[in-house]
């Protein structure tokens, strides 16, 4: 059995071949071009090289013959290198027949090292194996480095040394199915080598790594925490990220396995963002940053796998961690992705297509970064309020996405800025326009958000504060009575939840009601609890503000056989529920006490 069908019976998937290039020295060239170049070399195209102008392959049955390319004819300089005492320098100081003893030992050692290959899926994949398959690993890698410098223009002098390191690569991919020798792997010092390739010459040795690298740490992987933690502690220890960044940018997407190589390596970045603290270390590394954001925004037509993989794992880091939220704010992020977003002000990606979640991914990580203090500021900065407010007027499918971002931007303390650029944009036009519109549970949730947070936020006696304030009363109260009405109506889908809820609750125990309580709320969130807590805070500083508003809710619930008690009780359930750890919890704790006082 070859190497080939041991992979195969292991299930994992054979690497894809390019078309053979039939020249070994144009290709090997070609690795040494600037990056810009769309030539490189591949391990198989050198093999399909020499199939091609060797003899035929051996027959069925005749396996004991000689078959194979021959060696290449001997250098006139090379044959004289030996009686040449200026040869012993510049022709390596050994003649022929010393160089074919030389040959012999290498090929005995290359066929003791082939040995700690499993020879069939019977062989433990143990310890003991691991530490063959290392040795045979770090002398592949060693023998392809001094072949290398030793024959630099002679590419047909290494070529066989390449194809066994391609080969010793792929070995390693058995590793993930036994991710209980990940310790002793990074422990021998082959992480360290396995990364070190991605700055090997030939862009596909390097790309075999990666490749290698991504199966390793994929969440596919049965690894406990422990030994996926020793993995990548080793591969970011070696430079894994700096590597990364230097292979996104000499790979030429042009190429299909360039392409499918950067592919590979944003798949090792998701991976390492699958844990909050290592997805911070990544996101420390501001050369791969940078590159994400030029990445997700090079122009291409139709959008590619790459560019909405670029945007998606942008998303991924501003979900995991405050800190990379905050530098991608110092990085102008906010800026680049308004920019790339404005291209969905009118116009609407494919639906269903990679382009759709392109979008859905540019939103997201402007959506996270805007709760930050950092974030706002630039937002506001870049006219990302303006940009917003446009795409609720004529937007589709980006309308709920801008909606969000928005009401995000204006919610906390630093939201402030956002809530008086909303006012001078002309925003409560659109905004109250859209609330007195048939809209969903989530559109409501987000209107209601941005009008509770210019409530708060924006200035006493500001003009801003005025034209919000006059918003809930003109044309006789309407947007206070809608208020109102909405209240009834989620009021009316919450107290059925809560019936429910106490009908369970009859007969536990107090460990049963600790136990289902994180599910009772969740049922509470789903019919609107957020909502109704939302609206009762606005009807309390409209209470708070303007007599005329007072008496129409007082009224309104009355009609109810309601008083400002019910609303007084919701919020209370909200100054509850705080823990008031932070600063900013603290201030909304006692601006929802103060308001409740209005209430009395």
């Amino acid at each position: 059995m070859n190497i080939d069908e041991l992979f195969q019976k292991s299930g994992i998937p054979s690497k894809r071949k390019l078309e053979p290039v039939r020249d070994p020295t144009e290709i090997y060239k070609s690795t040494k071009l600037p990056s810009t170049t769309n030539r490189h070399a591949r391990v198989d195209d050198f093999h399909q090289a020499y199939t091609e102008a060797g003899p035929l392959p051996p027959t069925d049955g005749d396996d004991e013959a000689d078959y194979g390319p021959s060696a290449p004819p001997p250098d006139d300089d090379e044959e004289e290198a030996g009686d040449d005492e200026e040869g012993r320098f510049f022709g390596g100081g050994i003649s022929r027949t010393e160089r074919e003893i030389l040959d012999f030992v290498d090929s005995a050692g290359n066929q003791e090292e082939d040995a700690a290959i499993p020879a069939d899926s019977d062989e433990s994949v143990d310890l003991s194996w691991l530490k063959r398959t290392a040795l045979a690993f770090e002398k592949k890698i060693t023998r392809n480095a001094e072949l290398r410098a030793r024959h630099a223009d002679e590419p047909h002098r290494f070529i066989d040394s390449e194809a066994d390191l391609d080969a010793a690569i792929k070995t390693l991919s058995i590793l993930s199915e036994h991710p209980s020798l990940y310790p002793d792997f990074a422990r021998l010092g082959c992480v360290g080598s396995l990364v070190s390739l991605l700055a090997h010459e030939n862009t596909d040795i390097a790309i075999d790594a990666v490749e290698i690298v991504d199966e390793l740490t994929d969440e596919d992987v049965a690894a406990s925490e422990e030994q996926w933690s020793a993995l990548v502690d080793a591969l970011l220890e070696a430079d894994l990220l700096g590597l990364l960044v230097s292979n996104f940018h000499r790979l030429d997407e042009s190429q299909e396995a360039d392409r499918e190589g950067v592919y590979r390596g944003l798949g090792v970045v998701e991976n390492l963002c699958s844990k909050p603290e290592t997805a911070e270390v990544v996101g420390a590394d501001e050369a791969l940053l940078k590159w994400l954001l030029e990445r997700a925004g090079r122009a291409e037509k139709p959008v590619g796998q790459n560019k909405q993989y670029a945007a998606e794992i942008l998303a991924i880091l501003v979900q995991s961690s405050t800190k990379n939220r905050r530098r991608l704010a110092e990085l102008d992020a906010v800026d680049a992705l308004l920019q790339l977003v404005a291209a969905y002000r009118k116009r609407d990606p494919e639906k269903g297509g990679d382009e759709e979640e392109y979008m859905e991914n540019l939103f997201e990580a402007l959506t996270c970064i805007a709760d930050e203090p950092e974030g706002k500021a630039k937002f506001v900065d870049a006219e990302g309020v303006e940009l917003c407010l446009i795409m609720l007027k004529e937007g589709k499918l980006s309308k709920p996405a801008a909606l969000r971002l928005l009401d995000h931007a204006a919610t906390g303390p630093a939201g402030s800025g956002v809530c008086q650029k909303i006012v001078e944009a002309g925003g409560l036009k659109t905004t109250f326009t859209m609330f007195m519109k048939k809209q969903d549970q989530r559109t409501t949730e987000h209107l209601l958000g941005i009008f509770a947070s210019m409530l708060r936020l924006l200035p006493a006696d500001s003009a801003e504060r005025i034209r919000t304030l006059s918003k809930f009363v003109e044309k006789d109260y309407e947007k206070t009575v809608k208020l109102m009405r909405l209240r009834g109506e989620y009021a009316g889908v919450m107290k059925g939840v809560d019936d429910r809820i106490k009908e369970e609750q009859r007969g536990m125990s107090e460990d049963e009601r600790e136990e289902m309580a994180d599910d009772w709320f969740s049922r509470r969130l789903d019919a609107g609890l957020f909502c109704l807590q939302t609206i009762d805070v606005i009807l309390a500083w409209l209470v708070a503000e303007d007599d005329g508003a007072k008496k129409k809710i007082q009224a309104l619930l009355a009609d109810r056989d309601e008083t400002f008690a019910t609303i007084r009780a919701t919020i209370q359930e909200q100054i509850d529920g705080i823990d008031a750890e932070t600063a900013d919890a603290k201030e909304t704790k006692e601006m929802l006490a103060t308001l409740v006082e209005f209430l009395e």
